[in-house]
């Protein structure tokens, strides 16, 4: 009888899995992909509901995609370039503007990410110039040769911060790279208010940020608009220090 209370627990948290649908947010640590963070969390609701899965086909049992690539690690230097002068360059930089996506990043050639064709040695060229919005950029701490720029940083969709960054040291003659990213804010999801910790990614604590975050959706779109063939969530991450 135990034995048959539990299967039958198991097929509810099953079915309560493969009902959701929608839109959560995540919080990623600093250390792991993107995509590293959302196999991790397949299977730790895949376990819960008592799913067995085939190594790689776990994919094709839920489905689970996220609003945005987040770099795993990066480093980074500024010389000699005073608080003013970053200043001024910032000002430069809000607005629309320009920008060259960095050659390691999520984007595609011939079908396979660019990142991946520089982890294989291979020659990438940089993609074309494109048109980004930045809303706010300001200047929050300066000490050289490292400087932290707001938590303000407001930007439009297809904004890179590792190529702002570049640039910026390239307007000050200088260089500069990357040693630490968080975002704080995707869309109406902030990582303080809306971002699940590791700790609760279980069926009932997403079932309960999917009613909650569904609610911050522009117009407040209801759970059945967001349902789509294949049963599953989107997950937006957001990335921790």
């Amino acid at each position: 009888m135990a034995g048959e209370a539990g299967g039958a627990a198991l097929g509810r948290a099953a079915d309560k899995l493969f009902s959701l649908s929608g839109l959560f947010a995540v919080r990623k640590p600093k250390g792991p992909t993107s995509a590293a963070v959302l196999n991790l969390l397949k299977e730790r609701l895949l376990a819960e509901a008592g799913v067995q899965t085939n190594g790689n086909k776990r994919n094709q049992v839920l489905k689970i995609g996220h609003g945005g690539t987040l770099d795993s690690a990066a480093t980074g230097v500024l010389d000699q370039v005073t608080k003013e002068d970053l200043e001024n360059v910032l000002l430069k930089f809000t607005g629309d503007i320009m920008q060259v996506p960095p050659l390691y990043s999520a984007l595609k050639k011939g079908g396979e990410r660019l990142s991946t064709l520089m982890k294989r040695g291979e020659a990438v060229e940089a993609k074309p110039a494109r048109p980004v919005r930045v809303y706010s950029l300001s200047l929050q701490q300066f000490q050289p040769p490292l400087f932290t720029l707001g938590k303000d940083v407001e930007c439009g969709g297809g904004f890179y911060v590792r190529s702002l960054v570049n640039d910026i040291g390239k307007e000050l003659s200088t260089c500069a790279t990357v040693q630490e990213l968080t975002r704080t804010k995707q869309g109406p999801f902030t990582l303080e208010e809306h971002a699940l910790h590791e700790d609760k990614w279980t069926i009932d604590e997403i079932a309960r940020s999917l009613e909650h975050c569904t609610a911050l959706l522009p117009g407040g779109p209801s759970r059945k608009k967001l349902k789509t063939e294949h049963p599953g969530e989107t997950a937006v991450i957001c990335e921790d220090k």
